[in-house]
């Protein structure tokens, strides 16, 4: 015969809970004896094993007392059905924690794996944190809106790195943000890219993009869009000289 916590301690379950399921009606309570003690018996401890087993599987306690009185074809098609909910959770726990290690691994948990590996790419190539959040920032409204554009996008932006004077030109361009709009350095910088261009027609403009104002909206609706040099940059490219307030 068993006292309650032995019985707690032999189910590994808190007496609290045997009291509980008492409550419920899932385990009979059983009468006290002539020292005041209730007895248990090894029937109580292999029902309770069975609630406990239930219970942390996720089976709700209404369904647990019908399930510990069901026959044994309904209580077999019953642990059937509760097992391949386990294993959907399990799988689901699995993707979880796989992303939390993604939380310290940089930008894999919000982006394609393909637009990642670009990322690293342009960390590897010394581009600066703040221009890869932006060009992460710029696919995830761009993907999430036009998922072709997006597509689009990586596949040029893949092409142009290829070309060694257009990633020198990146990140001259991404060291460009934090000048001054007066920096000697912008005149310069605007004749090479315009050069770059002109010898480039085909590199721009020949993908129609499905959406521009999708596109435009992912490029202009970030923070840190622009900066009072890169401003000045675009006049100087255009044509337009000086240093505007």
């Amino acid at each position: 015969m068993l006292t309650i916590g032995r019985l707690a301690d032999y189910a590994g379950v808190t007496v609290k809970a045997i009291r509980h399921y008492h409550e419920r009606g899932l385990l009979t309570e059983p009468g006290r004896d002539s020292s005041g003690y209730r007895r248990y018996t090894a029937e109580h401890a292999v029902r309770l094993i069975k609630i406990r087993t239930l219970a942390r599987a996720g089976v709700p306690l209404a369904r647990v007392k019908d399930l510990l009185d069901a026959d044994p074809e309904t209580l077999t098609a019953a642990i059937a059905e509760i097992d391949h909910d386990l294993e959907d959770r399990i799988a689901q726990l699995r993707r979880t924690r796989d992303q939390l290690a993604q939380l310290r691994g940089g930008d894999r948990l919000f982006v394609s794996p393909e637009v990642a590996d670009l990322l690293d790419d342009l960390r590897d190539l010394g581009v600066s944190e703040r221009a890869i959040q932006a060009e992460r920032d710029g696919w995830i409204l761009m993907r999430t809106a036009s998922p072709e554009d997006a597509a689009l996008w990586l596949t040029e932006k893949r092409e142009l790195m290829t070309d060694p004077e257009f990633r020198a030109l990146y990140l001259d361009h991404d060291a460009a943000y934090d000048w001054p709009p007066d920096d000697p350095r912008l005149p310069g910088l605007a004749d090479r890219t315009r050069s770059w261009l002109a010898a480039h027609p085909s590199r721009f403009g020949t993908r129609p993009v499905r959406n521009p104002a999708i596109a435009r909206l992912a490029a202009r609706s970030q923070p840190g869009a622009s900066s009072p040099a890169w401003e000045r940059l675009a006049r100087l490219m255009t044509g337009q000289a000086g240093v505007k307030g």
